[in-house]
């Protein structure tokens, strides 16, 4: 119900959980991952608050409305560990998230997705647009060893 996906639609959410290299993402992108989700460097960068993050479902579900609360759950306690990964990584100074579903609300991609920002006084997250141009893997895999390197530190999640 409320779907919007295209027939014969490629996800490419779901090509990353499958361990497969899409257009703009890789595996070196994935910052942490278990049974049911899924964390990684966007692609697209905000010019004052590079390298946030997106949680997936590991399972396609286009949008919220189809979206289990075992999987809500999980995308929840990933996006609390990242914000406080962002704090001691990236010394920010706050975190914002965002989730958008249907064509009208932002959705973009065809996979539930839920955004997670670092963020920084003055930084103009709501009034500033990605850049048009994705930031590079060299680049994504800076924030991404950051993170990894958090998470590997013996904090479970």
């Amino acid at each position: 119900m409320f779907n919007h996906e295209p027939d014969k639609y490629t996800c490419p959410f779901c090509v990353l959980v499958q361990g497969g290299e899409g257009k703009h993402n890789s595996q070196q992108d994935i910052v942490y991952r278990d049974s049911d989700v899924l964390a990684f460097i966007s692609p697209r960068c905000w010019p004052n608050n590079p390298g946030h993050v997106i949680i997936v479902p590991t399972a396609h579900y286009e949008h919220i409305y189809d979206l289990p609360l075992q999987y809500a759950s999980s995308i929840h306690k990933v996006a609390r560990n990242v914000a406080i990964a962002f704090k001691y990584m990236y010394a920010c100074d706050g975190v914002s998230t965002r989730q958008h579903n249907e064509p009208t609300g932002g959705q973009d991609v065809w996979h539930y997705h839920l955004h997670v920002f670092p963020r920084y006084n003055g930084d103009d997250l709501y009034r500033s647009h990605a850049d048009k141009e994705f930031l590079p893997p060299e680049k994504r895999m800076l924030y991404a060893q950051r993170l990894r390197d958090y998470f590997g530190e013996n904090r479970a999640i």
